[in-house]
């Protein structure tokens, strides 16, 4: 990858931590970040040392390369905290990610720089730069950089304090595996793979763990309501009660910083520089989402409730755990679909082929592996190229193991900037399949042990489920969102540098290129046969697929509004079990379960804070992006080419709303949205079913 100044990188050890021993040594890690912070303290120094007129070349290019480091430092601390092989250097990790936190709070107060950046003439900039000061310009304020020394001396240390809690509750979760026995018996509707990957011990007794290739069969497969029971307690109990802790401990930071800041509350803050304004606005629409599921909700929970009082007769509720279970009894009854059926045709490689050929045709760039070394042997690299040159590098990191975050997500590894530093970003999911392929360098030492605890078996050829598809659809969007909006001029407005509410965009509108039945076919062959997904079966996943989707957003209702509550009101004398207990019970129709303390391990509660409606919010948007391509060549249309120049090239160079009304020529509107909530029931014919 090109920088703009060669010697200056080798010097601070290289863009990356891993080639500079940062994922096998907890030392070499500290000496990597440390180098990063010097050479951010060194541009900072420079801006302040500038003398005569302040413009964009002579202020904002340096404040731009201490961000760029300070970005650097950041992405790559925040990996290897997930994903490196050995604890001791995800605890090192830890403590950088914090290290770079409070160099990055520190930078939000300064008030020198602040008014450096505030006397800067920017007559004859563009439009991206003056996007990128006055963003930077409202951060500074929201920050409280215009507070006196005391103020801003107590707020450095309020942030100190939070982000040494969000890393704490952040680590709990991602260690906090637990893992569960289960007898033969309960082992009963569990597909053949998933058997042979949990032979049982000598007494006949199968270990699971809580990872999600354990956890997300048995709540959807497992006969036994017993396992899934036990399976949803252990999933939902993985980091409490250290979490119930660290949680109250949070909010009270947070709102002291709100109170400090001369906000109501830390939703009012958080929410003040994105797309959506504030919290009441969040409420306003939250009351909008509610309104549109709520019937829709009920005719679901209906259907679900007779169909399971008839197969099991005094059966008078179905519980949480049970949820998912019953949901798929009813899609094989009322469409005839076994999500079962489809796994054989969704084997993790070619599933990955698929997702990579999509986005290829899509935005028209090409991938080819790379031999580049990563944190781990078994993470895949592929450069990017578009029009023959290179535009940047991603990582997949797809399969768990010992001690990596057990989620599913995106992050930005390296920052781009136009004509300096290409983007890089990665993938970190917890995918079933084989023990992946080493490609290049080992990211090990020699002679250390290899950690693919957790991997199936040689030869597994990691069968998905549909859903996990769509996932991996998702992320591969926030992927390309950072590769393509990696090139503009500033590090500060590169990637999916936008507004916090406009994100998850991009993920949600590629994932639902899945739901095409040619694009489908082209990579889903059954791993045995070779057949192709047939087209009637397709045809009755989409069906089997849309039931559920009211559900969803009261779900998404759900986990919105906590997120919301706990950041939008005084948290002293909070009660968390009470409050997520009683909100559940008023939004979902499932019964409790006692002993759930998901907000223990609910990890958006550290990024999204009080902004988890970010999801819901994206996906109207995303659903109104989607409608605008044509259905019958998502892939050829000339949508495609101007959702990529006019939204994703953007990065964060523009304001949210104003990528909406380029790409749309007009705001978002909610007909697409409600189209996609209705269509189970328009388009399905559920009232007429018998099941």
């Amino acid at each position: 990858m090109p920088a703009e100044n060669p010697a200056a990188v080798a010097a601070t050890g290289g863009l990356h931590a891993w080639e500079a021993g940062g994922a096998a040594s907890a030392e070499a890690l500290a000496a990597w970040v440390g180098a990063r912070l010097a050479a951010h303290e060194a541009s900072l120094a420079a801006l302040l040392a500038g003398e005569g007129p302040r413009t964009p070349e002579n202020s904002l290019r340096l404040f731009d390369a201490a961000i760029e480091q300070l970005n650097l430092a950041g992405a790559q601390a925040g990996i290897l905290n997930s994903v490196a092989a050995e604890k001791t250097v995800r605890d090192q990790a830890q403590l950088e990610a914090q290290r770079v936190a409070l160099a990055g709070s520190a930078l939000s107060l300064n008030r020198q720089v602040y008014e450096a950046l505030a006397a800067m003439d920017l007559e004859g900039s563009s439009a991206a730069t003056k996007h990128f000061v006055q963003r930077t310009l409202l951060g500074y304020r929201l920050a409280g950089v215009d507070k006196d020394q005391a103020t801003r001396d107590r707020l450095q240390a309020l942030h100190e304090k939070a982000t040494g809690l969000s890393l704490e509750f952040s680590r709990n979760i991602q260690e906090g595996g637990k893992t569960i026995e289960a007898t033969p018996a309960e082992l009963d509707g569990l597909p053949e793979d998933y058997l042979a990957r949990h032979p049982a011990d000598a007494e006949g007794r199968t270990t699971l763990s809580t990872d999600p290739p354990d956890m997300q069969p048995v709540m959807t497969f497992a006969t036994s309501a017993a396992l899934r029971e036990r399976m949803f307690l252990a999933y939902n109990t993985r980091a409490y009660p250290a979490n119930k802790t660290i949680l109250k401990q949070l909010l009270a930071t947070r709102q002291e910083i709100a109170t400090v800041l001369g906000f109501r509350s830390w939703a009012d803050l958080a929410t003040a520089d994105q797309m959506m304004g504030s919290a009441a606005n969040v409420r306003a629409f939250l009351a909008k989402l509610a309104e549109a599921s709520l019937e829709g909700a009920r005719r679901e929970h209906e259907l679900i409730l007779e169909f399971a009082r008839r197969r099991q007769p005094g059966l008078t509720v179905v519980d949480i755990a049970s949820r998912a279970w019953w949901y798929e009894q009813f899609r094989r009854s009322a469409f005839d679909f076994d999500s079962q059926s489809v796994r054989p045709y969704f084997p993790y490689a070619q599933v990955e082929a698929g997702v990579l050929q999509t986005a290829a045709r899509l935005f028209k760039v090409e991938f080819r592996r790379s031999t580049a070394p990563a944190w781990h042997p078994g993470v895949s690299v592929f450069e990017v190229f578009d029009g023959g040159q290179p535009v940047g590098r991603f990582y997949l990191d797809m399969h768990p193991r010992e001690g990596k975050d057990k989620w599913f997500s995106a992050a930005p590894v390296v920052t781009g900037v136009r004509g300096r530093t290409l983007p890089e970003a990665a993938l970190i999911c917890n995918f079933p399949g084989g023990p992946p392929q080493r490609h290049g360098p080992a990211a090990t030492t020699p002679g250390s042990k290899d950690h693919f605890l957790g991997t199936p078996v040689a030869g597994d050829p990691g069968l998905l489920q549909y859903s996990d598809v769509v996932t991996f659809f998702h992320e591969f969007g926030h992927l390309m969102h950072a590769i393509l909006g990696g090139q503009t001029e500033w590090a500060g407005i590169s990637g999916f540098a936008t507004e916090g509410d406009f994100i998850e965009v991009p993920s949600q509108m590629l994932e639902e290129f899945f739901r095409d039945e040619k694009l489908l076919q082209a990579f889903a062959k059954h791993y045995q046969t070779g057949e192709t997904l047939p087209s009637e079966t397709i045809k009755k996943m989409k069906l089997a697929g849309a039931f559920g989707r009211a559900d969803w957003v009261r779900s998404q209702l759900y986990y919105t509004t906590l997120s919301l509550d706990l950041h939008d009101q005084d948290p002293a004398g909070l009660d968390l079990d009470l409050t997520t207990r009683q909100l559940y019970q008023s939004l979902q129709p499932w019964a409790w379960l006692e002993g759930n303390r998901m907000y223990a391990s609910f990890g958006h509660l550290t990024g999204y804070s009080s902004n988890y409606y970010t999801y819901a919010f994206d996906k109207v948007i995303a659903l109104d992006f989607f409608a605008q391509f044509d259905p019958s060549d998502l892939l050829g249309c000339d949508a495609g080419s101007r959702y990529r120049k006019t939204v994703l090239e953007q990065g964060g160079s523009k304001p949210g709303r104003q990528m909406v009304r380029d790409f749309l020529g007009r705001d978002e509107e909610f007909q697409a949205f409600s189209n996609w909530l209705n269509e189970e029931f328009e388009g399905g014919g559920l009232d007429t079913l018998a099941v």
